[in-house]
């Protein structure tokens, strides 16, 4: 009974028009005066931010902030596939057959998740990675891999919730919600950046100007509140590092693994 009950308060919460009104109060000088408290709830690290709290003028200037330079370290290793930020990784494993398995007990396909794009056939025993950002996390996107934007794709959806409760719950919400997909080529494969929106994500938005051609670790988008980025890589062209698991907390920049000589 529970379990229905919340799942029918996120149905109806998760309809675009309440992301869009609690995305212009984020914007508004009105949600100024919540930074402090917003910084505390989440134990955010203000020491890293570009600028001091006093001056940032939105909640949304804030919660997209910029990092000091060198708060973060990009592996420099030309074949190191790195993590576009800061995250729990919510699932992680080989595409098996076009399929995702077992994302908090649900299946994906690649089909589904990159809204049946002739890309596809590529992907269908690749790698896959799910990085979840809380409200804690510094929540601008960078770059995996040094490379060029071959395809850029907005893929309309819903904004369900990406958290524990939404991801084992909800039907398939990797898949339903609202995407901005990235396709980089690097050294003769692909990797694949899908950006998913989630309740309260007013939007996903690319860092202006758009690039054709980026350097591992550069400002590729950001988030307006908490969600989640999907890390795909083509069949054969990935490794992971040894420990990559489920749980594992990583950083922007931090080694994911070692894309494979082409």
């Amino acid at each position: 009974m529970t379990k229905w009950l919340l799942r029918s308060m996120t149905e109806l919460s998760s309809r675009k028009w309440i992301s869009r009104m609690t995305g212009r109060f984020a914007q508004s000088p009105a949600s100024r005066r919540l930074i402090p408290r917003f910084a505390r709830m989440y134990g955010i690290s203000i020491e890293e931010a570009e600028k001091q709290l006093q001056d940032y003028s939105t909640l949304n200037e804030f919660f997209t902030r910029r990092l000091k330079p060198g708060a973060r370290t990009i592996d420099t290793d030309p074949s190191a596939l790195v993590s576009p930020v800061d995250a729990l990784i919510t699932g992680c494993g080989p595409i098996e057959q076009g399929t995702i398995l077992n994302v908090k007990g649900q299946d994906y396909t690649i089909e589904e998740l990159l809204n049946r794009s002739p890309r596809t056939e590529n992907y269908k025993n690749g790698y896959y990675m799910v990085l979840y950002l809380s409200p804690t996390d510094y929540h601008r996107i960078h770059t995996p891999v040094t490379g060029s934007i071959v395809e850029r794709e907005h893929v309309p959806g819903k904004v369900y919730p990406v958290n524990e409760f939404g991801l084992r719950h909800m039907r398939r919400v990797l898949s339903r919600n609202e995407r901005l997909i990235t396709y980089m080529r690097h050294a003769g494969a692909e990797t694949a950046v899908v950006k998913v929106g989630a309740m309260n994500v007013s939007s996903i938005k690319y860092v202006l100007p758009l690039k054709e051609k980026m350097e591992k670790g550069e400002d590729l988008a950001y988030f307006e509140f908490g969600s989640t980025v999907v890390l795909l890589t083509e069949d054969d062209s990935f490794f992971p590092r040894p420990d990559l698991k489920t749980g594992l907390k990583v950083r922007m920049g931090e080694k994911l693994g070692t894309l494979a000589a082409q």
